[in-house]
């Protein structure tokens, strides 16, 4: 099982970091894990793409980890030989972004049949609503589903990826919390969305300050890891993006709480899983 950091970034453009997205190889194929900007850019790196993904995770509906939402579900149709329904699975409310996505693209998909002899059907998604509980079981591969803590953001859901002895957990944007802590038990990977708190509060902005009461910190995040006994952990989603030499900074403050391996994201790292 591998781990591909396809964009490390948050709400915040960067030139360098394309919008959250977490790409799991596994035995039953690609899983991608939320769909921020120019996911399929970075796919397309990674040699993956909208028609490969096995299933789309989403963690939560925050527009920073959709946004490249619409530009999967037109190329996963557009592109593909005969019907071919994206699966997607998500918190409560899944079903209905899905719903308005197709609206937004009514226009497009009307242009394209129209152009098209060949591409005779509508695009189409199979969607799963999910709070707890295994959500996805294919080729030795099961994915659970678990709570997370993103308020006022509700619901929101992490997930844990198993095949055979190797697990990956990814958290979605939480701070520390039970729903959280059972689905990292002993995992062997934990990719944590987490923010410069002491950066931030330096900072002083208002609307930057208000995001430290629903994000994990490095601490936060390097706390959940050392409790839960966590083989490895990856920082992510990260805000602000690290100056170039400063990004031994988030490690030392995250290795101050857990000693085992801290590894700061940059898109299209590749991580094997190590059971």
């Amino acid at each position: 099982m591998q781990v591909i950091i396809l964009g490390s970034g948050s709400p915040l453009p960067d030139p360098n970091r394309a919008g959250p997205s977490t790409l799991v190889r596994t035995k039953a194929g690609d899983l991608l894990f939320d769909c921020g900007r120019g996911v399929l850019m970075r796919a397309a790196a990674a040699a993956s793409g909208a028609g490969a993904f096995r299933a789309v995770f989403l963690t939560h509906l925050h527009s920073d980890h959709i946004t490249d939402l619409n530009d999967i579900f037109t190329m996963r149709w557009a592109m593909s030989l005969q019907p071919n329904p994206l699966r997607v699975i998500g918190p409560i409310g899944t079903a209905a972004l899905l719903d308005a996505t197709e609206a937004m693209l009514e226009p497009d998909i009307g242009y394209r049949i129209a152009h098209h002899d060949d591409l005779t059907w509508r695009p189409t998604t199979l969607v799963d609503e999910v709070e707890h509980g295994v959500v996805f079981e294919e080729n030795g591969v099961t994915v659970t589903a678990g709570p997370t803590d993103h308020s006022p953001v509700r619901p929101t859901v992490g997930y844990r990826v198993e095949e055979g002895d190797k697990s990956v957990v990814i958290s979605g944007d939480t701070v520390p919390c039970t729903g959280l802590d059972e689905l990292c038990n002993h995992a062997d990977m934990l990719v944590q969305t987490t923010i410069r708190r002491d950066f931030i509060e330096q900072l002083g902005i208002p609307r930057l300050l208000d995001i430290l009461d629903y994000h994990s910190s490095i601490t936060d995040a390097a706390g959940t890891a050392s409790r839960n006994y966590v083989g490895t952990l990856v920082l992510t989603h990260l805000v602000p993006a690290p100056a170039q030499g400063t990004e031994h900074e988030w490690i030392e403050q995250a290795a101050a709480v857990f000693d085992g391996k801290v590894i700061l994201a940059t898109d299209l790292l590749t991580l094997d899983v190590s059971g």
